[in-house]
């Protein structure tokens, strides 16, 4: 049986990225259109894959492209918290 020290800590990133971004996705319902999603996902695999410079790229493109998605990403405690922590990682 695994214990919570079994854990690696990017198994335990890759969990909160999961959980952030299917929080907001069911938050999001039919709001959210193609092209948005696509951005969306993008921004969730930078995350994921801990990539400061695609997530600041990504970001970019949401609040120009889609700026109630970038309000909504903003506004959400969890991905807020992760996309802050990204930006640590690229100082």
């Amino acid at each position: 049986m695994a214990t919570p020290g079994d854990r690696k800590p990017d198994d335990d990133h890759e969990t909160r990225v999961r959980n952030s971004f299917g929080e907001l996705h069911e938050s999001l319902g039919d709001r959210i259109d193609d092209e948005a999603r696509k951005w969306l996902d993008r921004l969730r695999e930078a995350v994921a894959g801990k990539d400061s410079e695609a997530g600041r790229r990504h970001m970019t493109e949401i609040r120009e492209r889609h700026s109630w998605l970038y309000e909504e990403l903003a506004a959400h405690p969890r991905i807020a918290n992760l996309l802050d922590e990204l930006a640590l990682l690229g100082l």
